[in-house]
C-alpha cells in the first residue's frame, strides 16, 4: 500500500507540474501553412498579456467539449491531405485542433462580419447563392455551434452572444432583434439596459465598448448587427437599415463594419418567436428567401474595400432543431482551409464567442477577459461544403435517433431484471441469463466504437453498433477466460475503460457524435470527457482493477486499484478529460475500493473526507489551467476566474437545477430504480431474490464486492456533482450490476460442474 501511494504521489506530481496532461498538446504547424496563419509569439502574447490584466477572468459561461465537421469541393480542387484525425460518423474528423491560430502579425486593414442567420452549408448552390457560394469558396471554412443558453437560438440570443463574447441570451422566449432607433447617424438599442439590469446579460455591450475603448468606428448595417456594436448604453455610432445606399467611400470610414442579412430567417419567425417544428418552410421558400439573403450579402460584398477581411456566420437556428451552420473566413492564404478554434479544440468547428474574439484581433483591439471565445484558427487543406454538409447531417442521424436509443436501453434493462429475477429464483436458465448479462453490459461502449466506422444513416449507425456489440460478447464468452467466473466481467469492463482512454489520448473522436458522448450542434460539450463517459470510464476502470486485484491479491491488487484508478482520474480530470465533477466522484470511488479491499472500515467522515480530497484535486487542475493565457484556458480555468468575480454561483445553480430535472427522466430512472431495487433485493434476500449469485459473487472475489461499492459510491457522487444527474449513476449502474450477475451465476454454474453426478457416486461407492 505504502508504495503505491509513493507511485501515486509521483504521478500526480508530474502531472501536476504540466509534464503533458494538464492540457492537450498540439502538434506543431505544417510546412504549407500559409505566412498569415502561422503563430506569430508577439501579437498572441501581447493580446494574451492585455486580456488577463482586464478584470479577472472568465465569463458566466464557459464553452465545453467538442466536434467537428468540414467545407467545399469546388473550392480545393489543388487541396493536399484532408485535416488528421479519425474518420467517423461519416465525415473526416480533424480531432484536437493543429494550433495554427491566426495571429496577425499585422491587424487587418477592415473587417466586416456577415451573419446570415439559419444559414445551412447545404443551402449554398451556385444557382441559388452565387455570392455566398464565392465568398465561402475563397475561405477558409467550417462548422458554427450556435448554441446560446437554450436548446436553440433565435436570431436576438445569436447577435446578443456576439456582442458579449459569451452565451447570452434575453430571458424570455426570443426571435428577431430589436429594431434600433434612428438618432443622426448612429442609432439607439430601445430598452437596451433591460438586458443588464433585468435580464442578467452583464456581458453585453463588450464588443461595442471595446472598440470604443480603442477608438475604432464601426458601421451596423441592420437590427441584428446594431445590437451586435451597441456600447453598454445601446448606443450604435454608425446605423443603416440596409446597405442600398451605402457606397465605398462610406465604408472606408470605419474599419469595423457588421451586417444582419435576416432575410432567410424572417419567414420562419412567427410573432417574432421561432417557430415549434423542425422545418416550416417548403423547400420552394426556403430557396426564394436564401436568393434575397444572398442578393443583400453581395450587395455589400460589391463595395466593400480592398483587402477587407471577412466573415460568414448562420448565427441562429431556424426550427426546433439545432443544426451546425455556417463559419467561413476569407482572407490571403485561407482559401481551402477548415476553420476551427481552440475553444472547441475541433480544427473545423468554431462557436459564437470566437466570432467576437476573432474581430478584435483582427483589428488589433484587446479582448476583453470576459470574452470566453478565442480567434479563429485555419488549419489543413481539404474542406469541402459536401463535408460540411455532411457533418450536421450526420448529427441530426444520431440525435434523431437518440431518445428511442436511451427508451430502448431503459425498456431492455427493465425486461432484463424482471426476467432474471423469475428465472434465478427457480435457478432455471443460468447460463441463458449470464449471456444476456454480458450481451446488455456490452451495449454501451458501442456506441463509440461505431465511430472507427464510417455511417451515415440509422442503418449503417445501428448496423455498426451491433456488429461491434457482436465481437465484444463473443470476446467475452468465447475466450478461454469465460469459464472462469470473473473472465466475462473483465473483458467487457476492460474494452469500456480502455476505449475511453484511449478516446481521451486521441482528441476524444469516438464520444463526439454517440449516443452515450455529445454532439456538436447541442453545445453542451465539445471535447474532454463526458458526464456518462465518466460514468462508464470509472465504472470500467473500477471493475477492471478489481478483476486485477482478484487475480494477484494483496499489496499486488491493492496498487493496481490506487495506480491505475489514479492514472484513469488524471486522464480524466486534466487538460484531455477536462471534466470537474468526475474527478470529485473518482478519488471517493478509488480509496472506498481500496479501504473496503484492505479490511478497512469506511465511515460517512472518511467518506466526506475523500469528497473534499477530489475537490481538492480538481480545484488545483483548475487553478493550474486558469495560470495559462485566457485563449488557452478550459471551462476548469474559465471556473476559477468565475470564482473570482463572483459569476460561480450562477454557474452551480444552473447546473443543480439540470441535475434535479434529471430525476424525473423516464429514460434514466427506471434503469437506477430497477437496478438498486433488484441489488438491495437479492442481498437482503438472496435465495429468493437471485438464486444466491450475488453473495456468491462476492463470496468468490472480495474484490468485486470491494469494487461495486466504489463503483456506487462514485456513481452517486457523480450524481449529485453533475449536472447530468441520474443519467451517471443510471450507466453505472447499467454496466456494473449485470456484470456482477453474470460473475455470480459463473460461480453458481462451476459448483454445479463440479459435483459428481450419481452415476459417477454409485461407481466410486462400487469400487
Amino acid at each position: 500500500m505504502r508504495r503505491a501511494l509513493i507511485v501515486l504521489a509521483v504521478l500526480l506530481g508530474q502531472q501536476l507540474a504540466g509534464q503533458g496532461l494538464l492540457t492537450a498538446t498540439a502538434p506543431p504547424a505544417a510546412a504549407d501553412t500559409p505566412a498569415t496563419t502561422r503563430t506569430t509569439a508577439a501579437p498572441v502574447a501581447a493580446y494574451a498579456e492585455t486580456a488577463a490584466t482586464t478584470q479577472g477572468a472568465g465569463s458566466a459561461q464557459a464553452a465545453a467539449s467538442g466536434r467537428q465537421t468540414a467545407v467545399p469541393a469546388q473550392a480545393t480542387a489543388s487541396s493536399g491531405t484532408a485535416s488528421s484525425g479519425t474518420a467517423s460518423s461519416g465525415t473526416a474528423s480533424s480531432g484536437v485542433v493543429a494550433g495554427r491560430a491566426f495571429s496577425w502579425a499585422a491587424a487587418a486593414t477592415r473587417v466586416a462580419l456577415i451573419g446570415v442567420p439559419a444559414l445551412h452549408w447545404n443551402d449554398l448552390t451556385q444557382a441559388d447563392t452565387p455570392n455566398l457560394w464565392a465568398l465561402a469558396g475563397a475561405s477558409a471554412i467550417g462548422s458554427l455551434s450556435v448554441r446560446t443558453v437554450g436548446n436553440v437560438t433565435c436570431p436576438y440570443d445569436g447577435w446578443l452572444t456576439v456582442s458579449a463574447g459569451t452565451r447570452s441570451a434575453v430571458g424570455y422566449g426570443c426571435g428577431a432583434p430589436p429594431a434600433p432607433e434612428q438618432r443622426g447617424e448612429g442609432a439607439v438599442i430601445p430598452d437596451y439596459r433591460y438586458l443588464i439590469d433585468v435580464a442578467g446579460q452583464r456581458e453585453a455591450g463588450n464588443l461595442g465598448e471595446a472598440l470604443k475603448a480603442a477608438g475604432q468606428c464601426s458601421i451596423a448595417i441592420g437590427p441584428g448587427a446594431a445590437l451586435a456594436l451597441a456600447d453598454r448604453q445601446g448606443q450604435v455610432p454608425r446605423y443603416h437599415a440596409s446597405a442600398d445606399r451605402l457606397g465605398a467611400a462610406d465604408l472606408e470610414r470605419c474599419r469595423m463594419i457588421a451586417m444582419d442579412v435576416d432575410d432567410l430567417v424572417r419567414p420562419y419567425l412567427r410573432g417574432d418567436r421561432l417557430p415549434k417544428t423542425p422545418e416550416q418552410l417548403p423547400a420552394a421558400a426556403r430557396r426564394a428567401a436564401l436568393r434575397l439573403a444572398d442578393a443583400k450579402a453581395g450587395a455589400l460584398l460589391s463595395i466593400l474595400p480592398a483587402g477587407t477581411t471577412v466573415l460568414l456566420a448562420g448565427l441562429s437556428d431556424h426550427g426546433s432543431v439545432p443544426h451546425l451552420r455556417v463559419a467561413a473566413l476569407r482572407e490571403p492564404g485561407a482559401e481551402g482551409r477548415t476553420l476551427g478554434a481552440a475553444s472547441t479544440r475541433r480544427a473545423d468547428i468554431s462557436i459564437l464567442p470566437d466570432l467576437t474574439a476573432t474581430v478584435l484581433t483582427q483589428l488589433g483591439v484587446p479582448v476583453p477577459a470576459t470574452v470566453v471565445g478565442v480567434p479563429m484558427t485555419v488549419g489543413e487543406r481539404g474542406a469541402t461544403f459536401e463535408r460540411m454538409a455532411r457533418a450536421d447531417e450526420t448529427a441530426q442521424t444520431m440525435r434523431s435517433a437518440k431518445g428511442q436509443y436511451f427508451t430502448g436501453l431503459a425498456v431492455l434493462q427493465v425486461l432484463f431484471y424482471v426476467l432474471a429475477f423469475l428465472l434465478l429464483r427457480r435457478r432455471k436458465g443460468l447460463p441463458w441469463v449470464r449471456v444476456a448479462a454480458v450481451a446488455l453490459a456490452a451495449l454501451p461502449v458501442t456506441s463509440f466504437l461505431v465511430n472507427l466506422l464510417p455511417w451515415a444513416t440509422h442503418a449503417q449507425l445501428f448496423g455498426g453498433m451491433l456488429a461491434w456489440w457482436a465481437v465484444i460478447v463473443a470476446l467475452a464468452l468465447a475466450g478461454p477466460w469465460r469459464r472462469r467466473p470473473l473472465g466475462p466481467l473483465a473483458v467487457v469492463a476492460g474494452v469500456t475503460a480502455l476505449t475511453l482512454a484511449g478516446d481521451l489520448l486521441t482528441g476524444t473522436t469516438l464520444q463526439l457524435n454517440s449516443f452515450m458522448g455529445y454532439s456538436a450542434e447541442q453545445g453542451a460539450r465539445y471535447f474532454g470527457l463526458g458526464n456518462i463517459p465518466f460514468a462508464l470510464f470509472a465504472t470500467g476502470t473500477l471493475l477492471t482493477t478489481t478483476a486485477i486485484a482478484h487475480r494477484w491479491p494483496g499489496r499486488a491488487g491493492l496498487a493496481a486499484i490506487v495506480v491505475l484508478g489514479a492514472g484513469a482520474m488524471v486522464l480524466g480530470g486534466s487538460g484531455l478529460g477536462s471534466d470537474f465533477g468526475g474527478v470529485i466522484a473518482f478519488v471517493p470511488g478509488i480509496a472506498v475500493t481500496a479501504l473496503v479491499l484492505s479490511g478497512k472500515r469506511v465511515s460517512l467522515v472518511k467518506l466526506a473526507l475523500f469528497c473534499v480530497a477530489g475537490g481538492v484535486i480538481v480545484m488545483t487542475f483548475a487553478w493550474l489551467n486558469y495560470l495559462k493565457p485566457p485563449s488557452e484556458q478550459t471551462h476548469l480555468g474559465r471556473f476559477v476566474g468565475q470564482v473570482l468575480t463572483g459569476e460561480a454561483f450562477d454557474v452551480i445553480w444552473r447546473k443543480l437545477q439540470a441535475m434535479l430535472g434529471t430525476l424525473l427522466s423516464p429514460n434514466l430512472m427506471p434503469i437506477v430504480i430497477v437496478a438498486v431495487a433488484f441489488l438491495v433485493y437479492a442481498i437482503l434476500r438472496p435465495e429468493q431474490a437471485s438464486a444466491g449469485v450475488v453473495p456468491a459473487a462476492f463470496e468468490h472475489s472480495p474484490a468485486l464486492r470491494a469494487g461495486l461499492i466504489g463503483t456506487m459510491v462514485a456513481g452517486v457522487v457523480g450524481m449529485l456533482v453533475n449536472d447530468s444527474g441520474a443519467a451517471v449513476l443510471s450507466m453505472a449502474l447499467a454496466l456494473a450490476v449485470p456484470l456482477l450477475l453474470a460473475t455470480g451465476i459463473g460461480v453458481l454454474v462451476g459448483r454445479e460442474e463440479s459435483v459428481p453426478g450419481v452415476g459417477e457416486e454409485l461407481a466410486r461407492v462400487a469400487k
